[in-house]
């Protein structure tokens, strides 16, 4: 296992005099995000101004959704950064809304069960619908406390940062506050769009989007870089695609440049 901070490259990042530390997704891969939440605990010990974001979905298809969530949830997650903003990703969306049912059955086909088995398996509930009371006596309050506050974006300087993306035939300020629970607007949400922000090529108003959401294969094929963690169309994308790749990807972001971090199982 390895936590790799990879070169320095030039970037028209402006960041407030912060410096800006993002996690991608990391869907239960707790092992990668301690050593990238460790790994960046020491690189924040160099910086002025530093400041944690979290890209959202923590949650689903690797081995403990749970402890990631526990970590996550903790008041410093990289110890000596007391300054962290939590995004909501699709995962959580779904998870947060998996009493109905027809949510239930998307969630369960995007990987859900593993996330819904360990649930059942920490309230000792083996047959229980993912309702409120078991996503409570399984996360506990402090961790639903937290998810109750996510956010759906965070602007700093030029840079905005969003779980999923930008449609650019939409107002960015109206788009952004498109409501967390609202799947009807799916895929042009925040949480979810895809086609129409990675293919895009007309720029964003003159914010660079970092994100995550789509895992380098399926990026690939919208952007054709083989390198999925480069600044390319004003996108940074930090989906490592952690439960097949073993990589958490991550990113240090400062006024002027930027590097892409990688713990890797």
């Amino acid at each position: 296992m390895s936590f790799t901070p990879g070169p320095w490259i030039t970037a028209p990042t402006e960041t407030a005099g912060e410096t800006l530390f993002a996690i991608g997704d990391v869907h239960g891969c707790v092992k990668q995000l301690a050593l990238m939440l460790d790994g960046i605990a020491g690189l924040a010990r160099n910086t002025a101004a530093p400041r944690l974001v979290f890209l959202g979905d923590l949650v689903d298809r690797g081995p403990d959704s749970i402890g990631a969530l526990r970590r996550w949830a903790e008041d410093q997650p990289a110890p000596g950064i007391p300054r962290v903003d939590r995004l909501m990703g699709n995962h959580e969306q779904l998870m947060l809304l998996a009493e109905d049912e027809a949510v239930r059955a998307l969630w369960l086909s995007l990987s859900g069960d593993t996330m819904l088995a360990e649930l059942r398996t920490a309230a000792s509930r083996p047959a229980a619908a993912p309702d409120a009371t078991l996503l409570r006596q399984a996360l506990g309050e402090a961790v639903m406390g937290r998810l109750q506050a996510l956010r759906s974006h965070l602007a700093v300087g030029n840079l905005l940062f969003v779980h999923a993306g930008l449609d650019p035939t939409q107002d960015a300020a109206a788009f952004l506050t498109l409501p967390w629970d609202n799947l009807a607007a799916r895929p042009r949400h925040w949480a979810w769009i895809t086609g129409g922000f990675l293919d895009w090529a007309g720029g964003f108003g003159g914010r660079i989007v970092v994100h995550g959401h789509t895992p380098p294969k399926k990026q690939h094929g919208f952007t054709g870089l083989d390198d999925p963690h480069v600044l390319h169309q004003d996108r940074l994308n930090l989906d490592g695609g952690s439960a097949v790749t073993g990589i958490v990807a991550g990113a240090q972001i400062e006024t002027g440049r930027y590097r892409v971090l990688r713990a890797t199982a």
